[in-house]
């Protein structure tokens, strides 16, 4: 039986959390979905950071601080990590969370020390693992250290992919295909360029993803309650940005305006505005791979992808985009994830932004979802494409846009004239050419070069 300002509550006996995390059960029986292990992390740096911190200024006695940082590194470590049990939708701000691990450590602390769980004697949660802190300026700070120990792997997993797309980009371009505009034929592109384009657009969006995420280095702790430092010491900021520092191995600011790092989620929603910009162009390439790929018979089939799994539980033989289809569905949660995002950053009043518990949830559930697509989609599919060049020519030849270099010579109209007749009568532009003698020999072949149409130039007039 525990005791807080509201009353008394009886929390299980073996738990290591206590009864501001048991009230927090209680409240929020809502998604049954626990915080994200990074965020755990986050939060427990901070802790941990923050007892060598006041051991080191002497305002917490070594005793009890050795035992905060001892629980927190068996948490860091992979223990205890059933105890950490509040919804992501909680109260705002985050600070049953904030406790949550202010009792599992306060709890663990004591029994190193010797004492019993629930008596918090001699560490106590709020006074000494919660010392110099607020929620408000530990879950922000927790936030930006998340968001940051996840970008390695995801700048990694779009290197991963931009390589593979890059690797089809160079071994397809020989590839002639014809190109397509509004789903319509147009003029010839080769299947490598198109490729090489992907490649392109990903460490694109991989050079924005890393520019919005070094906003996040600033970190405002030691803001305390409404960002003006109360009950923090002086050198309290700068001491935890060092050992945050040392701990996570990441690249770390202390904030210049800690008010104004508690006020403001927006560097937190610019990076989510990069995630969501590069899962728009994730989800259209992988939309681009399933249309290439449709068929085998009555699709494009330009390409071939590497079969994963049997695609049809009726339909002997079927194999479906299978990796393909999952990437645009993480990149529609991706892009639902920014819109909760961007809705609860303007959501913040005065001095607080009380939605930080979505915002953080959501900012990691997307770089962890884009991080493991991105992988995923380059060794199980783009890795594995081939191409179908007999197909890409059958299409190619066969596209009325091919007039498109007959235009300088002959002139828009008639070359649209040209254009129509070849549909009519189901033939190609070159037969239809040359029925009608308009271009003959080498200023035939010239023109209707069709490997120069995919390069800078007026057909004919290539030097």
């Amino acid at each position: 039986m525990e005791r807080d300002p509201l009353g008394e509550l009886p929390v299980p006996a073996d738990a290591l959390y206590g009864i501001q995390t048991e009230r927090a059960r209680h409240n929020f029986p809502i998604s049954q979905l626990r915080p994200l292990a990074p965020f755990v992390d986050a939060v427990i740096w901070i802790k941990k950071a923050a007892a060598i911190t006041h051991r080191e200024t002497g305002r917490l006695a070594a005793r009890l601080a050795d035992a905060i940082v001892q629980a927190a590194d068996e948490v860091l470590a992979g223990a205890h990590r059933d105890q950490f049990v509040v919804d992501p939708y909680q109260a705002g701000a985050g600070t049953s969370h904030n406790m949550n691990c202010n009792e599992v450590l306060a709890n663990r602390a004591n029994e190193l020390l010797g004492g019993k769980r629930g008596e918090y004697q001699p560490v106590h949660p709020n006074d000494h693992v919660n010392m110099a802190q607020s929620t408000n300026d530990v879950i922000p700070t927790a936030i930006r250290l998340a968001a940051l120990a996840r970008l390695p792997a995801l700048l990694e997993a779009l290197d991963r992919l931009a390589r593979a797309l890059a690797g089809k980009g160079k071994a397809f371009d020989d590839v002639l295909k014809s190109g397509r505009t509004h789903l319509q034929d147009a003029t010839p592109i080769r299947l490598g360029q198109e490729f090489t384009a992907y490649a392109h657009t990903i460490e694109r969006n991989r050079d924005r993803i890393a520019q919005a995420a070094d906003y996040l280095r600033d970190l405002g702790i030691g803001g305390s309650a409404v960002g003006t430092g109360l009950n923090a010491e002086p050198q309290y900021p700068g001491l935890m940005v060092k050992h945050l520092k040392a701990m996570t191995g990441l690249e770390l600011r202390e904030g210049k305006d800690r008010i104004q790092l508690m006020q403001s989620m927006g560097d937190t929603a610019a990076l989510s505005g990069a995630l969501r910009t590069y899962a728009a162009d994730l989800g259209k390439i992988a939309s681009d791979i399933r249309l290439l790929a449709s068929g085998p018979r009555t699709g494009f089939a330009e390409i071939v992808l590497p079969a994963v799994q049997p695609g049809s539980s009726i339909m002997p033989g079927k194999v479906n985009p299978s990796i393909a289809e999952m990437v645009n569905m993480v990149c529609f949660q991706a892009i639902g994830n920014d819109v909760a995002i961007a809705a609860a950053a303007e959501a913040g009043q005065l001095e607080l932004n009380v939605m930080m518990p979505l915002l953080g949830h959501n900012l990691v559930f997307t770089m962890i979802m884009l991080a493991n697509a991105s992988r995923v989609f380059a060794e199980r599919c783009v890795e594995g494409i081939e191409a179908d060049r007999t197909q890409c020519e059958y299409w190619l030849e066969r596209s009325p846009a091919l007039v498109t270099a007959l235009a300088p010579k002959i002139g828009y109209a008639e070359a649209a004239k040209l254009a129509k007749e070849a549909v009519a009568k189901n033939v190609t532009v070159r037969q239809l050419v040359i029925e009608k003698g308009l271009l003959k020999g080498k200023e035939l072949e010239e023109i209707l070069n069709l490997r120069a149409m995919t390069e800078i130039g007026v057909p004919g007039e290539r030097r």
